[in-house]
């Protein structure tokens, strides 16, 4: 993944460790766990935590942990993916919270039944994690499986909607 020009990022403390906040002009390019599988390096990210946009999601994510927000309301910048990717990512902003989706039913929503497996890679890469809820995605009769952020933190995400 690469990142827009002129991004800017900050670290943002969650109950589930370090969430790194990135964002492009006006729009949230980049939400990731510490050591989450499939961020891009950040290293020349400069460093911005006044940005209006990465206030503005710290302080949602802080509600949404806290109990007091169920859905984000913040402008995002989904072009980094290719164009099946960005349809499966906006069709996972309409999985509504504390509910399931599986990465057959997103499959056929997004009008490509056979592409599981490819649906599944598109979710994995999903660069808005938690404000683009790829942690609602599940296996097969309700397995978990795998979350770019971690197992553990995927259950605890599920667990805080009150989906498990």
């Amino acid at each position: 993944m690469k990142l827009p020009k002129h991004t800017v990022c900050t670290l943002s403390p969650s109950p589930l460790g370090p969430i790194t906040l990135a964002a492009a002009s006006d729009k949230l390019v980049g939400v990731w766990f510490e050591a989450q599988a499939h961020s891009p390096d950040l290293s020349g990210c400069a460093q911005a935590p006044g940005h209006p946009v990465l206030q503005q999601a710290a302080e949602q994510l802080a509600e949404y942990f806290a109990g007091q927000r169920r859905q984000f309301a913040l402008p995002l910048d989904l072009s980094t993916g290719t164009a099946f990717q960005q349809k499966v990512w906006q069709a996972l902003l309409n999985i509504p919270f504390g509910q399931t989706s599986s990465y057959k039913a997103l499959s056929m929503v997004i009008g490509h039944p056979a592409a599981m497996r490819a649906v599944g890679g598109a979710v994995g890469r999903n660069p808005l994690s938690i404000i683009v809820p790829c942690h609602r995605v599940v296996g097969c009769h309700g397995a978990l499986t795998g979350y770019a952020g971690g197992l553990d933190r995927k259950t605890d995400l599920l667990h805080l909607e009150g989906s498990r």
